[in-house]
């Protein structure tokens, strides 16, 4: 394992003012690895904003260690640390142009103001800003804004960047456009990011591996492909994407092949080389897995429609699959394709393809 930069067994407390405590982090250790996009995913209030703040030295673990390739970082200022944070607001200075702002850094540090106005005009150039020096920001737009501040802080050659929800406060197509733009930054530079975000489509988008996060412990950790189809509990199947889960008990298993039977009887068939007759168990399958037309090999599920919202480029049907019980479909929307299927009230047939399943203990939600 490539132990770059290691977090081990952190414990971070906060006192309430009514005098007791809440448990931030709860015995959190963590691998990042060199030169890779880590994301921190989790609700408000998970530990993720924490962690980062341990990391970058604005705050101190109650236990536990931080190592940069083997050192320990504890108790070494935040200044002292080779690394720097873009955060959410920006933070730039208003009355300093942009060439000002980004080469604030090196002017405290006393670097020479050759090598200073060559290391601007660098960092300037990797986040699309030739041309901007003189500007003040608030001639900037948004993104732009963003890109100083990301400039800002890779002028000074950090080993590591630490971004604090730094897209949050632009529009969806700004953001979309942020992300390719941070991702392809962070191959050009060569470091590790490691960028905080409850964002679920964001973190899948960017990240190398992401670390979905829940009242202070880490979930489960992995790359957004394993995160989003192989999701360990309930929590993350729900937060990461949007998830049907049923419940029940296994009733028979042939090789890697089961059948689960839930409550109100319905039998549900998944693979998994996990799990034995007469466990409990739930089945997640996700919107996209469940198809209005089936194939050889496909299972059904009866429902009826209750709901059906239009988003553009799909449906999303809300469908009754017995006791209440609602699944969500997405279904591609196409100019006069399957509309009568889409009306409240009409029955349909749902089919899965039972490889597309994926079973987790009812224990470890």
């Amino acid at each position: 394992m490539d132990s770059f930069l290691q977090i081990q067994s952190a414990t971070k407390l906060y006192h309430t003012p009514e005098g007791g405590t809440v448990t931030a982090l709860d015995d959190v250790s963590l691998h990042i690895r060199n030169n890779e996009f880590l994301s921190l995913l989790g609700p408000s209030g998970c530990g993720k904003t924490t962690l980062l703040k341990c990391i970058a030295g604005f705050e101190d673990f109650d236990n536990g260690d931080l190592l940069l390739e083997g050192s320990s970082l504890k108790g070494t200022a935040a200044h002292r640390r080779p690394f720097n944070t873009v955060f959410q607001n920006y933070a730039l200075f208003p009355h300093l142009s942009v060439s000002d702002n980004v080469g604030y850094g090196l002017d405290v540090a006393g670097v020479s103001r050759r090598e200073r106005n060559l290391r601007v005009q660098e960092a300037l150039e990797q986040v699309g800003l030739r041309g901007f020096g003189a500007r003040q920001p608030h001639q900037l737009s948004g993104g732009q804004q963003q890109r100083v501040a990301l400039a800002r802080s890779l002028v000074l050659k950090p080993r590591v960047l630490l971004l604090d929800e730094p897209l949050s406060a632009l529009d969806r197509k700004m953001r979309e456009t942020m992300q390719i733009e941070l991702k392809a930054l962070q191959d050009t530079v060569g470091i590790t990011f490691i960028f905080v975000t409850h964002d679920q489509e964001e973190a899948l988008a960017m990240s190398d591996r992401i670390a979905v996060l829940a009242l202070g412990k880490i979930q489960q950790l992995g790359a957004p492909k394993d995160i989003y189809d192989e999701p360990v509990n309930e929590f993350v199947a729900n937060f990461v994407g949007t998830s049907n889960i049923f419940t029940g008990l296994i009733m028979s298993k042939t090789g890697r092949t089961l059948t689960l039977k839930t409550a109100n009887g319905r039998e549900l068939t998944a693979t998994s080389d996990k799990f034995s007759v007469g466990a409990r168990a739930r089945i997640i399958l996700r919107p996209e897995h469940l198809k209005l037309r089936g194939e050889d090999g496909d299972k059904p599920i009866e429902g009826t429609i209750t709901q059906s919202v239009f988003v553009g480029s799909e449906m999303h049907l809300h469908v009754d699959v017995g006791l209440g019980r609602i699944a969500i479909v997405r279904h591609r929307h196409s100019k006069g394709g399957l509309g009568e299927y889409f009306k409240q009230g009409s029955h349909v047939t749902l089919f899965y393809t039972p490889d597309a399943a994926h079973v987790i203990d009812c224990e470890e939600s």
